[in-house]
Order: structure tokens, then C-alpha cells, then sequence
């Protein structure tokens, strides 16, 4: 396993973002729905089809927000998880434990400093390898269990995300074509 050295506190702190191949498709997503939303009114479509778009397109909107705020700062003093208009810092002195749960190529790390005191930590996050690494030699042996050791050595990709976000970009895309071509025709 490679040693990930973190540098001291400061602006040489390293950043971790969620994926932007996951957040890029979902923008576009919420774009296409907006953009579906407006042709769906220019051709007078019913009340219910509207409003299914609009309800749709609000936890869109929310996880695109969520997901293109959220980051993840290291420094040699800890980890701050920041969210739009939310922060939560951890520092590496107080961290009791760094266990994993893997579900298929799903991976959560569990953060925890004392009773009520955690951060959970998704692979959804670019640089996710780097990241569990970094992890793993900022904290002290008895912190980290030999199951998180090892999925530090070999951490797994997840992809799935990222293709159903552009499968839903391909989808939208063909709905706006057919409702273009069909001129004035309803979408469904």
C-alpha cells in the first residue's frame, strides 16, 4: 500500500469532491427536465404531466445542490466534511475508531469520535482511494480494524451511479425529440 503523506494544516490541505462525472450528468439532467418542463407548457400539456415534472425535478435539484457543494477537507489535524451551509470537523486526535461497511461496490466509511460524534464517508467522493489512504495513516493502529486495512489496499470503484445518471440523460433527450418532432403532440 502506498503512503499517502498529508500536509500540514493549511492551504496545502488536500480536497475531495464528489465525482464530477456523476454531478456533470445530473446537472444536465435537471437542465433537460427544466427544458421539458418549458416545451410540456408551450404545448399545453395536462396539469398532472406538469406537475410530475416539477415533482421529479425537486430531489433532482437537491442532489445536484448537495452533491456539487459537498467536499471533503483533509489536513494533518483532521477532516472537515463541508456541506452547502454546513460544516463538520473531526480532528484525527479524538477519532476512536474508522470502520467500513461494503455493500457490492458501494463503500461507507464511519468516522467516529466518541458516542455522538461521526462523519460518514461514501466512494462517491473522486480520489476515493487516496482518501481511505490518507485516512488510514492519519490515524493511530488501534483505530483502524483489519477489514478497513485491507479495503484501503484495494478500494473499489463505483460506477453505477454515473451510468444511470447518463442513461436518464439519454432518456430526456429522447423524450425532447420526439416532442419536438411530433409538433405539438403530447409526451406521452
Amino acid at each position: 500500500m502506498a503512503d499517502v503523506q498529508l500536509p500540514a494544516a493549511g492551504p496545502e490541505s488536500r480536497c475531495f469532491v464528489i465525482r464530477r462525472a456523476f454531478v456533470v450528468p445530473l446537472g444536465l439532467v435537471l437542465v433537460l427536465l427544466g427544458v421539458l418542463l418549458v416545451v410540456s407548457i408551450m404545448h399545453g400539456q395536462p396539469i398532472a404531466k406538469l406537475a410530475f415534472l416539477v415533482i421529479f425535478a425537486l430531489p433532482v435539484a437537491v442532489l445536484f445542490v448537495e452533491s456539487a457543494f459537498r467536499r471533503l477537507e483533509l489536513d494533518a489535524a483532521g477532516v472537515t466534511a463541508k456541506r452547502l451551509g454546513r460544516s463538520r470537523r473531526i480532528d484525527f486526535a479524538r477519532v476512536t475508531a474508522l470502520e467500513s461497511v461494503r455493500v457490492r461496490s458501494r463503500v461507507f466509511l464511519t468516522l467516529t469520535a466518541g458516542a455522538d460524534e461521526f462523519l460518514i464517508i461514501s466512494n462517491g467522493y473522486a480520489g476515493f482511494p487516496d482518501l481511505v489512504r490518507a485516512l488510514v495513516n492519519a490515524l493511530p493502529a488501534s483505530a483502524v480494524p483489519e477489514e478497513t486495512r485491507q479495503l484501503a489496499a484495494a478500494p473499489p470503484t463505483r460506477q453505477a451511479d454515473v451510468v444511470m445518471a447518463w442513461f436518464v440523460v439519454a432518456a430526456l433527450v429522447y423524450v425532447l425529440v420526439v416532442q419536438f418532432s411530433s409538433s405539438g403532440a403530447g409526451i406521452g
